[in-house]
């Protein structure tokens, strides 16, 4: 089994339309399974259009206060790295949005006045598109339990030969979950100033997932050599790049992959994958 995390340092960049095609062209030698790791904003079904089956919920434990055998000592509180419980003279205050249900305060609790209840934050749905198993993870409206989500979607992985990995844009703890353990980072990044920042913050979460680092340049064409000289400069090999093509964007608005009607974009991924195939077992 060979994992792809395909990442990128800030959203918009492609990095959903990237797996989404990588996902279909490996497929075509190799049993596929892409995992939709952006929980916050899950769009791989918008592209591959799979036939999703029932969605099933996914919950975490958040801490319950039985009032009665609670007084209020404060140990609960002190030991919440993410201020989810205060407490007060006259009660304990549970914040279930913050809380990341590592049970730290029904641990320290010495009463046992805390007891845990299931809160359900999002669900996950799962589908076939043509020969590509999607996994899609969707975090409910307002909940901060982004790492839990990915976690779940990341447990649904099967024994395909591939499992690519559509991670959540950005440098913090979302995505250091979905790149984790991969084998291959495939980080999408536009040839702009504002490109570079953020392919630089990408790299450093990318090299904290141990895995061999790849560069996508999206919108090749459309700015400047900066993101090539960096990737020139540090060594980090630039495995593809994808020509700036308002046809693209036109095919993403209306929910196609470009590579259907748009052979450029077409080669650019099938180029893509053959370097990524190297790294595959046979």
């Amino acid at each position: 089994m060979t994992r792809i995390a395909v990442a990128s340092g800030k959203g918009g960049t492609g990095k959903t339309t990237v797996a989404a095609s990588l996902a279909v062209v490996l497929s075509r030698r190799f049993r596929v399974h892409l995992l939709d790791c952006d929980v916050e904003a899950p769009n791989a079904a918008l592209l591959l259009h799979p036939r999703m089956q029932q969605a099933e919920p996914v919950a975490r434990p958040v801490p319950v206060v039985a009032d009665p055998e609670c007084d209020r000592c404060g140990r609960c509180s002190d030991a919440c790295r993410f201020h989810a419980i205060a407490v007060t003279p006259h009660r304990v205050l549970v914040f279930p949005e913050l809380c990341h249900g590592c049970g730290g305060c029904v641990r320290a609790c010495p009463s046992g006045a805390l007891r845990e209840s299931q809160r359900t934050v999002g669900e996950i749905a799962e589908g076939w598109a043509g020969p590509v198993l999607l996994t899609q993870g969707s975090l409910n409206p307002g909940e901060t339990a982004t790492v839990h989500m990915i976690r779940a979607v990341r447990r649904r992985e099967t024994n395909a030969e591939v499992v690519v990995l559509d991670a959540p844009p950005g440098s913090s703890c979302p995505a250091v979950a979905a790149m984790r353990g991969a084998d291959q980072v495939v980080l999408v990044a536009e040839p702009t100033p504002f490109g570079l920042n953020d392919l630089l913050l990408a790299v450093e979460t990318a090299r904290l997932a141990g895995a061999r680092i790849g560069v996508v340049i999206n919108r090749d064409g459309a700015g400047d050599n900066r993101v090539e000289r960096y990737c020139a400069e540090v060594r980090l090999p630039v495995i593809g790049r994808i020509a700036d093509n308002r046809k693209v964007a036109e095919a993403y608005s209306r929910g196609e992959l470009p590579g259907r009607g748009v052979p450029e974009f077409a080669r650019a991924i099938e180029a893509i994958a053959s370097r990524l195939t190297a790294e595959v077992p046979a």
